[in-house]
């Protein structure tokens, strides 16, 4: 297999694996504290990027090769935006949702493209039943990503942090959509 391996492709963007050379594109998007705002509040260092995160990516291909957690690049000129990710859950035919995207990105309907393009693949050619998304409640711009991408909300989630972040104590929230609705949706 020669290039780049390509997962899928919208309009503007082409989601492609990580491969272990690209340290530094997870480096450089962790490092924007807006970006991590809503996340773990700070920059990943770059030594749990290259011994955990980057590591932990590359093996969930192995264990499940139609999922994980895809480089976005805007297919005109080729520039990393961030990244989006289908995850497995523990509920069976299941899937979680996900992106972060640099912060010259943001505002540009990139987070809703993709996202919808997944949830699209996640139905159309994986055969999942339930696609689910969560971020913390105050997060407002990927509550309404979520929405804009078809996703609909379940609840409200309040997890105990050590040391938690502004905003935590109004919870996490949990967004949704399965087949039926999804189907639905594309024959309105």
């Amino acid at each position: 297999m020669g290039g780049v391996d390509v997962y899928l492709e919208t309009g503007r963007l082409r989601l492609r694996r990580f491969t272990s050379a690209d340290a530094d594109l997870l480096v450089e998007l962790d490092s924007d504290p807006e970006v991590m705002r809503f996340l773990t509040g700070q920059p990943t260092p770059r030594a749990e990027i290259e011994r955990v995160v980057l590591p932990r990516i590359l093996k969930l291909y192995d264990e499940h090769p139609q999922l994980g957690t895809f480089a976005a690049q805007q297919k005109s000129d080729g520039a990393f935006v961030g990244w989006f990710g289908l995850q497995p859950t523990k509920e069976p035919q299941t899937v979680d949702v996900g992106y972060r995207l640099n912060r010259v990105a943001w505002g540009k309907g990139f987070a809703t493209e993709g996202t919808k393009a997944l949830i699209d693949k996640a139905f159309g050619e994986l055969g999942m039943e339930r696609v689910v998304a969560d971020t913390m409640a105050v997060n407002h711009r990927s509550r309404a990503v979520m929405r804009r991408s078809g996703l609909r909300f379940v609840r409200i989630v309040h997890e105990h942090f050590d040391d938690p972040l502004p905003g935590t104590e109004f919870g996490e929230v949990e967004y949704a959509v399965d087949r039926r609705t999804w189907e639905a949706g594309r024959r309105a």
